[in-house]
């Protein structure tokens, strides 16, 4: 009988603890939020880096002054220590805008076309390339033309599919034509290539974004509003078409760059680092406000949040800014080099690069070997994290925080609301207006939650 009494007293007590815990955490993650709500400075700090620094690419001033911003900003915010780690960057210009013009149409005559270089074309010459055009859907399709391609300039016309709920999962079932067509193409002796913008939009704005090269010579190539996408393709169906396509791009040197990384050294267990971050590059051509402007503020007003709130972390808290993710990733690679080669212990690296829209979750990633386990502990905070729309799904986590698996943590990815981020990405509207204060605070409330959960309990 008192052995059954001491269990039954065990077990409540034991109870009474988990719920205590449970009581303490969601009262916690309420005053997260009320203080990311309503005294939070991401919303200002990516009004001056939109604003006063502006395009950000990889190599130029703008990048420069991007990384003197971060630290200056870091050296502000009351971290153990702050440093520059450098990094050699590409360094590709855009020049003079690009041109795509219909030259011999017997339908419509000369018609000037909605176009943008790619990061990494091209230069066609000051009197640019004619040729006739070829549509292609994909690239399988494209390889096959085989002879035909050369000479010729290959448009590769495959859309995002619109019945993917995911916006994201679209854009990767389609992004393979501007990161590799233009290559494919380019061996085969096309003298140019243009692709269909990376938006499920129908518009007039031309999306910008990486394609790469090799050893080869990179050829003309351009991505071209989805308006002027569908007019071509319609008017491929009638007539041959012959366009005159010209590009002023250049690649110069690499330039020495930086990562900017912030560090509050944990309490109790200073070897376990629990990573925020974002890219601070960005394209030359915007702000770079959502992509990935609204990352690196997100992920600095986590370290405002705790320091408003007093909060003392048990662990390791690491704020980057890495550098170079658009067209490179070297502020990535250099930053997984030196910590894996210590190697040091990330037991978490959250990533925001996905916008600053309202907040759904977090994805994860982790290696094999440990990802059932982490993954159902984390998972388990959905009870708390629920409340305010947050899940915690499988899906990766970010191309900068990726590199970190053999360190054996858990890598998340923010996931807020895809619906309306490739209405921006890589084109011209991405900019500070574009951007809504509440959506982007609730983002870095959702990250600052997350981070205390593993700060107290561990992963």
């Amino acid at each position: 009988m008192k052995k059954t009494l001491l269990l039954l007293v065990g077990i409540v007590l034991f109870f009474g603890i988990s719920f205590a815990q449970e009581d303490e955490d969601a009262f916690k993650i309420r005053e997260i939020y009320d203080v990311a709500l309503t005294e939070g400075q991401c919303y200002d700090w990516l009004e001056y880096l939109t604003q006063k620094v502006g395009p950000r690419l990889s190599g130029s001033t703008g990048a420069a002054a991007a990384v003197e911003f971060g630290k200056q900003t870091f050296d502000k915010m009351g971290f153990d220590s702050v440093w520059l780690q450098p990094c050699m960057v590409p360094h590709w210009e855009r020049g003079k805008p690009s041109s795509a013009r219909i030259v011999n149409s017997g339908v419509i005559g000369t018609q000037e076309l909605k176009v943008i270089a790619l990061g990494g074309s091209g230069n066609s010459g000051a009197l640019g390339v004619s040729a006739e055009v070829i549509e292609v859907k994909t690239i399988d399709e494209a390889k096959a033309l085989g002879p035909r391609a050369r000479g010729k300039i290959i448009f590769f016309n495959r859309p995002m599919d619109p019945k993917q709920i995911s916006t994201f999962a679209a854009y990767g079932g389609a992004v393979d034509q501007r990161v590799h067509g233009p290559r494919e193409v380019g061996v085969l002796g096309a003298v140019g290539a243009i692709v269909r913008s990376m938006t499920t939009r129908i518009d007039d704005v031309p999306h910008s974004g990486v394609t790469v090269f090799r050893e080869e010579t990179p050829i003309p190539a351009v991505a071209i509003s989805t308006n002027d996408a569908n007019m071509l393709s319609e008017l491929l169906k009638k007539e041959s078409v012959k366009i005159n396509l010209q590009t002023n791009c250049e690649w110069l040197e690499d330039k020495l760059s930086y990562n900017v990384i912030g560090e509050i050294k944990g309490s109790e267990f200073p070897d376990e680092i629990i990573l925020v971050g974002g890219h601070l590059d960005s394209w030359d051509v915007n702000q770079g406000a959502h992509d990935d402007g609204a990352g690196v503020v997100q992920s600095l007003e986590v370290i405002n949040v705790f320091n408003k709130m007093g909060i003392k972390p048990k662990r390791t808290l690491r704020c980057v800014w890495f550098m170079n993710e658009e067209n490179g990733q070297a502020g990535a690679k250099k930053y997984a080099e030196w910590s894996n080669a210590i190697p040091e212990k990330h037991i978490a690296a959250i990533e925001s690069d996905r916008g600053g829209f309202t907040p759904r979750g977090f994805t994860t990633e982790a290696d094999e070997k440990v990802y059932k386990t982490k993954f159902k502990t984390a998972k388990d905070w959905e009870a708390l994290l629920g409340p305010y729309g947050l899940t915690i799904s499988p899906g990766g986590s970010g191309a900068d925080v990726t590199r970190l698996k053999p360190q054996m943590g858990l890598l998340f990815g923010l996931k807020p609301d895809s619906q309306r981020y490739f209405d921006y990405h890589h084109a011209r509207n991405d900019v500070f207006e574009n951007v809504n204060r509440r959506e982007l605070e609730l983002g870095a409330a959702a990250m600052s939650a997350l981070v205390y959960l593993i700060d107290k309990h561990g992963l």
